[in-house]
């Protein structure tokens, strides 16, 4: 999908990556450290981390669209950059919360998981939690300097470039 009601598609889906990709490493992090949450929120946690994997790749296509219908630039070349890792921290996501409901499941069982790995997933958890939280402000940002710097973008098929 490239464009959606004449928007480029990249725009509308970045704001669901923008807050769903924080809103999961946050909940996945007090699910980790906190089990009575763990009991409430593991499988909507979950689900949360395996939509945002699925909009990943769906948003960098829908830039990659677009960053071949804007002016080229350095600022555009790094959020491109920055964007493609973003599938790395949303599938990191997806293994960390994949990991508390196995020990959600198990302890409901009565089958708990040993104290060493259940702080192992809680660290696993924190790391992709926060490196999520992070990437995704990284990408952000070098997607608004890319949009907003003091030179805008113009686009190319209008015949207009940022070379003048």
């Amino acid at each position: 999908m490239s464009t959606f009601n004449g928007l480029p598609a990249h725009v509308l889906f970045v704001h669901f990556i923008v807050v769903l990709a924080p809103l999961t490493a946050v909940l996945a992090i007090v699910c980790a450290v906190w089990p009575a949450a763990r009991e409430r929120l593991v499988w909507l946690v979950l689900a949360l981390s395996l939509v945002t994997a699925v909009l990943t790749p769906l948003t960098t296509e829908a830039g990659e669209w677009l960053q071949h219908r804007v002016a080229r630039s350095p600022l555009v070349d790094t959020h491109v950059e920055l964007g493609d890792t973003m599938i790395f921290f949303s599938g990191a996501l997806v293994i960390a919360t994949a990991l508390l409901t196995l020990q959600h499941v198990r302890a409901g069982r009565g089958k708990a998981l040993s104290t060493m790995l259940s702080a192992a997933i809680a660290v696993f958890v924190v790391l992709a939690g926060v490196g999520t939280f992070v990437q995704v402000y990284r990408i952000g940002d070098s997607g608004a300097k890319a949009t907003w710097s003091e030179k805008p973008l113009t686009s190319v098929a209008n015949g207009e470039s940022d070379a003048e």
